[in-house]
């Protein structure tokens, strides 16, 4: 493997000394002249129809300075996926009804927090309940109450304002159903005769929450010429500009999206949320600044959590483990809203397509409307609900088999090369080492099974990076500054996860710099160009691929100036250390300002600019199905085995993960601390998927919305940690890199449930696998034994 100056090397994070110091600015720090806070009233119900709103006192109280109702926002509407097949259904504020609790209703802006809350209490709202229904598969029932009726399509889509798809009719609601997905290939009922052992299960995986420790911020400021300055916690600005543009009806370049640091995301800071269009849309009406903070209540119960999942696995295998066939039946409940349930359901295929050769295969799922909270990306978006069905329905083969689990995997993976059903080649395939180092360091063989153990279990986990699912990719800017420094301009957005130390190191590396000569201007949408943002695992592989080449081409043209000033080919020179000079002649050299100040006096002013821009695969034209799963998505896929090794105590129920092992393939390691420091945070949200993080909703409300009573993995839970990176390139990546950020927590979670399973023999189909379900399961076992004598 090639050795490198900067990459591949574990820098401090650049923002680190900012945030330890306290000097880094979060949304919620801001504050600005004559601001006013913004408060929403939200549903207390979770299906009724709005008879009235009176808001006549609210507007009378001293300090109050607008109030909004869906009267003044009728037919505004949003989403996260707005195509021809699934229009916006999501309203900024409730029109003729409220569909969940915490749905907003209205919202005020005053002169304090205080004087806000206050008018929030002189709104009176007259509702008309109406019944509701919570479950699925009730919703799915001929008579079950309609979430939503008809959905009009009011506005062009987001894909029509790129040229694709036009305005259809209203689009009518049936059974609930808000989203489908149905993926086949091969001859599912053929692979299934062929198969010599067959087993099928139910799985259910509750919504999780995202847990960031920044709650939900938004600021907004119209100045007199209309443009908007907004600042909120994002993990990506096209997305939401691009809403906020069209939601309030202005031009995209009168939007600026301003950067501050973001405390957490996962997933769930990716789409256009209310708040944020009501901060600005407020602004606009009062004529100054606006700021609204959500509680930790309003967070649990009225942003996004990940997504509720029914998974109905039916597995068919030949004698030595060899899959034949596998059919997987979803139903999704996305709440209220579509939210990203047609994602959520595809990519719960996709990110499994690329792990096992599966000849015979069908995929179906439903997304289905019910009374309750929307659901969102979370770190792995349909991924960790897949694998914990899969994975733990191929451990119970396995042991039907008598086979090693981790043999069985190893006989049913893919093989570099290979082309995937929808078109993606793997370029680079580690699975099959992540496996066999995660077994070899977790000592497998040693302990899986045996007496008096403590229980080990294994999952896997895929996970693209990057997509050519978006219209848009990304692009970088490297500028050379008169002193000889580089300025890197990216709209990467730092959310926690390493990516600005990540760009800089880049950025170092390809101009021959150290990380002190960069400067990095990020994550705004003023100064950075375009950038699909750090979801969909692209952060490094899309992003990165364009600051290394926006760095590329900038040394190009320094290469160039400086072939024309030392009068010789550009293939005789070199750049290192800062400078620029012949090969093998010390004497002629010129240091980086020079060669800026030499552009500039003989080209007519012409500054030193690179530009780099990039998709994950920049033939695809537009838009692979979500619904059929076809068309390409990625040209690199990265791979992550966890073995985890637990104590459970059979007396309580409790269990306590001792240890989990990851063996990882993400390609080159830009900056190894960050990677893992990515894996060991996956691993121990892993470990509260598994043991007890549940958003509970009993009647519509949200039971447990605040960390007093909704339990995230604390440092008593963490486990040992132990990461073996196998460092396989991807040709496709920058200096071979791609994702780390998702893959090991969907790998995390059946690992967990399969070692909890060795230990103590109970198999806990239904997330979390909490005490009481293991008491549970022991009582059943003893039940079940037959009585001596």
């Amino acid at each position: 493997m090639t050795e490198y100056s900067v990459v591949g090397k574990s820098f401090p994070r650049v923002e680190g000394v900012s945030k330890v110091t306290g000097e880094a600015k979060y949304t919620e720090d801001l504050v600005l002249p004559r601001m006013l806070w913004g408060k929403i009233l939200r549903s207390p119900y979770p299906h009724a129809r709005i008879i009235n709103i009176d808001t006549s006192r609210a507007e009378k109280l001293p300090g109050v300075m607008a109030v909004v109702t869906g009267r003044d926002t009728r037919g505004i509407r949003f989403s996260f996926v707005d195509t021809p097949r699934y229009p916006a259904d999501e309203y900024v504020l409730a029109e003729d009804k409220v569909r969940y609790v915490g749905e907003e209703v209205a919202a005020v802006a005053a002169t304090s927090e205080d004087v806000a809350e206050e008018a929030l209490g002189l709104i009176e709202v007259e509702y008309e309940e109406l019944p509701a229904v919570f479950d699925p598969e009730e919703a799915l029932k001929d008579g079950a109450p309609q979430v939503h009726d008809v959905i009009e399509r009011t506005t062009t889509t987001a894909w029509e304002d790129w040229g694709v798809g036009r305005k259809g009719r209203p689009y009518k609601v049936e059974n609930n159903i808000c989203a489908t997905s149905f993926v086949t290939y091969g001859d599912v009922e053929e692979g299934f005769r062929q198969s010599d052992h067959i087993r099928e299960d139910r799985f259910v995986i509750p919504a999780t929450s995202h847990a960031a420790m920044e709650p939900h911020v938004a600021l907004a400021s119209f100045d007199r010429s209309g443009n908007l300055d907004i600042w909120l916690s994002h993990m990506g600005y096209e997305i939401k500009r691009y809403w906020l543009a069209k939601t309030l009806q202005i031009p995209l370049t009168k939007v600026r999206v301003l950067k501050t640091y973001v405390g957490g995301a996962f997933g769930g800071k990716v789409n256009l949320f209310s708040h944020e269009f009501l901060v600005a849309f407020l602004s606009k009406k009062t004529g100054r600044p606006v700021k609204i903070v959500l509680s930790r209540e309003e967070v649990f119960a009225a942003t996004t959590t990940s997504h509720r999942m029914i998974i109905d696995l039916k597995l068919g295998v030949k004698k030595d483990g060899t899959i034949m066939a596998q059919d997987m039946r979803i139903i999704n409940d996305p709440g209220a809203y579509r939210g990203s349930s047609p994602v959520a359901m595809f990519l719960a295929h996709n990110f499994c397509n690329s792990i096992f050769h599966i000849p015979n295969l069908k995929h179906q799922g439903v997304g289905v409307y019910t009374n309750k909270s929307i659901c969102m990306a979370k770190r792995g978006h349909g991924a960790p609900q897949a694998r914990f069905a899969i994975d733990c329905l191929m451990e119970m083969i396995a042991e039907d088999l008598g086979i090693d689990p981790i043999d069985m995997m190893l006989r049913n993976v893919r093989k570099v090369g290979d082309t995937l059903p929808n078109g993606d080649t793997m370029a680079s395939y580690g699975l099959p080492d992540c496996l066999r180092e995660a077994a070899r360091v977790s000592e497998w063989k040693k302990k899986r099974g045996k007496p008096g153990n403590r229980g080990v279990g294994v999952g896997v986990a895929s996970m693209f990076s990057g997509s050519a699912y978006y219209p848009f990719g990304s692009a970088a800017i490297v500028q050379l500054n008169p002193d000889g420094h580089i300025t890197l301009f990216t709209g990467s957005t730092e959310c926690g996860q390493g990516s600005d130390t990540a760009v800089c190191q880049i950025a170092a590396e390809e101009m021959c710099l150290s990380m002190e000569d960069v400067v990095l201007v990020s994550g705004d949408s003023q100064l950075c160009p375009i950038d699909f943002g750090n979801w969909l695992s692209g952060g490094i592989y899309v992003s990165g691929k364009a600051v290394r080449m926006a760095a590329a081409d900038a040394r190009e043209q320094m290469l160039k100036v400086g072939a024309q000033y030392l009068d010789c080919g550009i293939e005789s020179l070199e750049i290192k250390n800062g400078s620029l000079g012949v090969k093998g002649d010390g004497e002629r050299t010129m240091s980086f300002a020079e060669v800026m100040r030499v552009s500039i006096q003989r080209h007519g002013g012409d500054p030193i600019i690179g530009k780099g821009f990039c998709k994950a695969i920049p033939e695809v034209e537009f838009y692979p199905s979500l619904s059929k799963g076809t068309g390409r998505f990625t040209d690199a896929y990265s791979f992550a085995a966890a073995v985890a090794e637990v104590e459970v105590d059979r007396e309580t129920g409790k269990v306590k993960v001792l240890r989990i092992t990851i063996g990882d393939d993400s390609g080159f390691p830009i900056n190894p601390q960050s990677v893992e420091g990515q894996l060991e945070s996956q691993a121990v949200m892993g470990v509260g998927d598994v043991l007890f993080e549940e958003c509970l909703i009993e009647k519509g409300w949200t039971a447990n919305a605040s960390f007093g009573d909704y339990k995230i993995p604390c440092a008593q839970d963490a486990p040992e940690l132990k990461t073996v990176c196998v460092d396989i390139l991807e040709p496709q990546g920058p200096y071979g890199a791609k994702e780390v950020g998702e893959c090991a927590r969907a790998a995390v979670i059946p690992a967990i449930a399969n070692a909890i399973y060795d230990a103590v023999g109970v198999r806990v189909k239904t997330l979390p696998i909490t005490p009481d379900k293991i008491l549970q399961g022991l009582r059943e076992k003893s039940e079940a034994k037959p009585s001596s004598g």
